[in-house]
């Protein structure tokens, strides 16, 4: 395989000589012919992996991690518009302030400001670095999630699961090095122009026996053997194929895609079941026949499985949070699906040693306004929704590398501008390749006649964060 990261031959030997990742020559060697096989960093990483947990739909910052006295004070009074005037979003005429639906409090000895909807989330306040000056470009639910996933919110780029696959392979050849549960649509994992292996693999939890939880894993042979002879016959004639078009990146993927896929029949079945985990684990998690947070519960424990497994990127969407109406009685209810799963993954992971060495992001593609939102134009003040917002918003990180109890951002008096501390997407993305010890600037893949990354030509570390 020709590889195109501008990671260098000295600078692998160099690292390898010096145990990092305790890859040897020979995993060098074997990287050559295998996309997904682990690889080595630039330069010594702070974690190994990253459990990605996607709120999808807008989580309201002013809710739950960034109140504004301000908008407290005015709550159902009219406020000076922050907006251009050639702006308009619908319901938002009167631009009423929203108070916050419940008390946001300090946690923790770090003090952090964390909503009484999230009581598990507090108790592990000191464990997680909170961002409240998070910024993105596009207040539209496709593009901003495009964005936040890709780098962009136009064009098909890989996603960066996919690139942190590209980067850096799998620690477990018998599964795949990129998996997204409950995925939200195949640009939030697609591969892009980088190699078909690199692709995130969808799964979706079973609650039953019925559910299968990657299509087509069933075999469909009568035996192991005879599978195995049928994809020898396709690799035969997918390599001939090959062969005669002198190299293909999409089919040197799906040929390698085909033997994950038979190794994985095997693998899979066993790894999403839950039923050896112990009841105090399950409890944990909030896993439970009946439990609003049983679905998320098994999502969230799940990802432990799969990164324990050696799975290099895992990302968990828990959607249902974009609240144009009623917020007040649907977001709670969010929270009591959300919180103990999340919250019960940071103990979990914590507790078995694998918090130091994985990095756990949670965060929506943007947050909401100060103000409400009423799309009937009637309704009373408490039960308006909130619009989105990419001004500003909210995300935390946890584990290896960023500083636990810490709080980096500040927005204005009603927290709609970022005046401090300002993390933008592309910042974000640059600040995880670096702790997974990649350089964002040096990661890249030629395509049309120049070299492509995941930050573009954008994107800082955030070293204000970072332990």
């Amino acid at each position: 395989m020709q590889t195109h990261t501008r990671f260098s031959r000295r600078q692998m030997l160099r690292s390898a000589a010096c145990g990092f990742g305790g890859l040897a020559l020979a995993d060098i060697v074997r990287a050559a012919t295998n996309p997904s096989t682990a690889r080595i960093p630039g330069f010594i990483p702070k974690v190994k992996r990253v459990i990605f947990l996607f709120m999808a739909g807008g989580p309201s910052q002013q809710d739950l991690f960034d109140p504004k006295s301000f908008i407290r004070e005015k709550h159902g009074q009219p406020i000076d518009s922050p907006l251009r005037k050639e702006v308009t979003q619908v319901g938002t005429e009167k631009f009423l302030a929203l108070g916050a639906m419940s008390s946001v409090r300090p946690r923790g000895e770090s003090g952090m400001m964390i909503s009484d909807l999230m009581p598990h989330l507090s108790s592990i306040a000191d464990d997680i670095c909170l961002l409240r000056g998070m910024n993105a470009d596009n207040p539209q639910h496709a593009s901003a999630t495009n964005q936040f996933h890709t780098g962009v919110f136009t064009e098909v780029r890989p996603s960066m699961g996919a690139w942190i696959s590209y980067g850096l392979g799998t620690e477990n050849q018998n599964l795949p090095s990129f998996v997204s549960i409950h995925a939200p649509g195949v640009r939030t994992y697609g591969s892009g122009f980088l190699p078909a292996a690199h692709q995130g693999t969808p799964l979706t939890v079973p609650l039953d026996d019925k559910t299968l939880p990657i299509e087509n894993l069933r075999n469909a042979s009568p035996t192991e053997a005879i599978q195995r002879q049928r994809l020898d016959l396709t690799r035969q004639f997918n390599q001939r194929l090959l062969d005669e078009i002198h190299g293909d990146a999409n089919m040197e993927g799906m040929i390698q895609n085909m033997e994950l896929a038979f190794r994985m029949q095997t693998t899979t079945p066993q790894l999403v079941d839950l039923s050896s985990e112990s009841q105090a684990t399950l409890d944990l998690y909030g896993v439970g026949s009946g439990k609003a947070s049983d679905k998320h519960g098994r999502a969230c424990l799940l990802a432990r499985k799969l990164s324990e497994s050696g799975v290099r990127f895992v990302q968990v969407t828990m959607d249902g949070w974009d609240h144009h109406g009623n917020i007040r009685g649907n977001l709670p209810r969010l929270c009591q699906q959300t919180d103990q799963p999340v919250a019960g993954l940071i103990k979990d992971l914590k507790r078995r040693g694998l918090l130091e060495d994985t990095l756990v992001l949670w965060s929506g593609e943007f947050g909401r306004t100060p103000w409400s939102q009423d799309l009937s134009g009637t309704a009373p003040i408490d039960t308006h929704g909130r619009e989105h917002q990419p001004e500003s918003f909210c995300a935390w990180m946890a584990g290896g590398g960023v500083k636990g109890g810490f709080t980096w951002g500040e927005t204005d008096h009603m927290g709609y501008s970022v005046i401090d501390g300002k993390v933008h997407i592309h910042d974000l993305h640059a600040t995880m390749l670096h702790l997974l010890g990649i350089d964002h600037t040096q990661l890249t893949w030629n395509h049309l006649g120049r070299d492509f990354r995941l930050t573009d030509v954008h994107g800082s570390v955030v070293k204000e964060i970072l332990a």
